[in-house]
């Protein structure tokens, strides 16, 4: 059975995109469900489902509890962190289509920068006790500094730099874009706030080659998404924006982020899997998209997915960047609201609510007669992605 254009993502909702969000994972999480209910026009009480990520902190139970729903018949979880996003739309997706429920949630929140900072090396190597699951690969890379995402991608970006003759100011260009659409966007948090390819340049080395602007942010908050049949989003409060395919997927010989023991290191392996998929169910192909919403936890890895698209060939997306298509007013815009590089780091969910804004013809930064946009999700690690469309 087909996915495809059976389902609608017919609500969406968010905290504002702080440092310091001054309250509980809890809290967000349930403003931010309020606000995308209250957007479809839906009561907690017509709520059935909820997906989450196995990173989240919150109980689902807590989560029901608090929103006041009488009962689920779905809670679900994705691994993979920011490769899980588009990968909770797409298990309510499949639940709905299968009659395992009516209206389902999708929703991420974190205090990541007040409480828990990805960005940092954890305390210690491995827990105490019996090494298992990812605990045991990570014995065999955190002592000899693998011990953050900047780390792991790092040997990536290299090697990319090296196979295709690309620079870092290549990788600046895509950092550049980004912070001049979040600089329009009064919810992002670098609203007012572009930067040039200097600033870029001259930002401090992180993990070389990747430097501070090629880096997300980290941030605090919370977005929602509600996801129900396309029938019933057809009554409901808001234009549909239909899920014309939904998809994830995993790459051979995988270890952590940016596995280093594959033979090709160039390439982002999870999303040329995904996107098989998602052209294959939409029988849409990259010519068709007006958006794109692509994963941007570092900068070059926004260069990989184009490619790994389809935008362009191997190698070819740095060019398509320089040339402005991706930017302002380009042919194929990326992260219109300004991405986890300048907007907020929500392990995507926001730029899931940018592609519902652009159909609905709602962005701040909207693109003239967008009908179709592209999802990723976080990139060289086991992922998922979406292809939305206006109804």
């Amino acid at each position: 059975m087909s996915l495809a254009g059976r389902t609608a993502i017919a609500g969406i909702g968010s905290t504002e995109f702080s440092k310091d969000s001054g309250r509980s994972e809890l809290r967000l999480a349930v403003e931010a469900i309020l606000r995308a209910l209250g957007d479809a026009g839906l009561r907690p009480a017509q709520v059935d489902g909820l997906v989450s990520f196995n990173m989240d902190n919150n109980e689902m139970t807590a989560v029901a509890r608090n929103l006041g729903i009488p009962e689920l018949r779905l809670f679900a979880q994705t691994p993979w962190g920011g490769g899980g996003g588009c990968g909770t739309v797409a298990l309510a997706a499949a639940a709905i289509t299968c009659g395992q429920a009516d209206v389902v949630v999708c929703y991420r929140a974190m205090n990541e920068r007040s409480q828990q900072r990805f960005g940092q090396p954890p305390a210690s190597t491995v827990p105490d006790g019996l090494v298992t699951g990812r605990a045991l690969d990570n014995a065999w890379s955190r002592p000899f500094g693998m011990a953050t995402a900047a780390a792991m991608m790092a040997l990536s970006a290299r090697r990319y730099m090296h196979e295709f003759d690309v620079t870092g100011e290549d990788f600046g260009r895509v950092a550049v874009q980004s912070r001049d659409f979040a600089a329009t966007n009064p919810a992002a948090w670098f609203y007012q706030r572009p930067i040039t390819l200097d600033d870029h340049q001259n930002s401090r080395m992180i993990a070389d080659p990747l430097r501070l602007f090629d880096c997300c942010q980290e941030s605090d908050g919370a977005v929602a998404l509600v996801v129900t049949s396309a029938e019933r989003a057809a009554d409901l409060a808001q234009p549909t924006v239909l899920v014309r395919a939904a998809a994830q997927g995993a790459g051979s010989n995988h270890v952590q982020m940016a596995s280093p023991y594959r033979d090709i290191l160039t390439s982002a392996q999870e999303t040329e899997v995904v996107a098989r998929q998602l052209w294959t169910q939409s029988r849409l192909t990259p010519e068709n998209m007006d958006v794109a919403v692509i994963y941007d936890h570092f900068s070059f890895a926004v260069l990989m997915q184009l490619e790994a698209l389809g935008f362009c060939k191997p190698g070819e997306a740095a060019d398509l960047v320089r040339s402005g298509a991706t930017g302002r007013g380009g042919s194929i815009p990326v992260n219109t609201n300004g991405g986890q590089l300048g907007e907020a780091y929500i392990h995507g969910f926001n730029g899931v609510a940018e592609a519902v804004r652009q159909l609905r013809g709602t962005a701040v930064n909207q693109v003239d007669g967008a009908a179709n946009a592209v999802v990723t999700s976080g990139s060289h690690v086991p992922t998922s992605g979406l292809v939305l469309a206006r109804d």
